[in-house]
């Protein structure tokens, strides 16, 4: 496991001691449904292709040669991302959350980091993305740490209504 402390924020919040690890086959992913699950009914509906790859992270997202990384934090886990293989060295970055209670203090970025580095050490020469516009939080990190905007037919198809932004970054 990877140690790190989240930056204190403007409103001087303690740091905060997290880790990374990895999802492993036949491992609960319960954390990994129920984060994901709180962002996405809090602003949009659970999808098909949501309830397939939460129900089922082994043979959606494991077995397909995909990675799920974990973020914990005082032994819970407070947030979590996949990168999903797509063919030909490109992987989806998907299904990221960050705690409500833990927002606000670095996590996601870190957590985003940590995806990117992983995505470049499993080989992959590009990650794309699909978002919506009302995350505009999770939209500018995104830019932040270089994903471009591109038009959604550049991208593998993605299966989620809600999609209305369509990023991509080369490794």
């Amino acid at each position: 496991m990877q140690a790190l402390h989240a930056g204190a924020e403007e409103d001087s919040k303690e740091q905060v001691a997290i880790e990374f690890r990895e999802l492993q086959m036949g491992e609960d992913g319960t954390a990994f449904k129920t984060l994901n699950e709180e962002w996405i009914t809090r602003y949009f509906v659970l999808e098909k292709k949501d309830r397939e790859t939460l129900g089922d992270p082994e043979n959606a997202i494991l077995r397909k040669g995909g990675k799920i990384f974990l973020v914990e934090s005082g032994g819970q886990t407070v947030g979590c991302v996949a990168l999903i293989p797509m063919g030909e060295s490109v992987y989806e970055l998907s299904k990221m959350a960050v705690s409500p209670a833990m927002r606000g203090q670095g996590i996601g970025r870190k957590l985003l980091l940590h995806a990117i580095a992983q995505a470049k050490a499993l080989g992959a020469a590009s990650l794309f993305l699909g978002s919506n516009s009302v995350l505009k939080n999770a939209v500018h990190l995104y830019e932040e740490v270089g994903f471009k905007h591109v038009p959604p037919e550049r991208l593998p198809e993605m299966h989620y209504a809600r999609a209305d932004v369509f990023m991509e970054m080369g490794l």
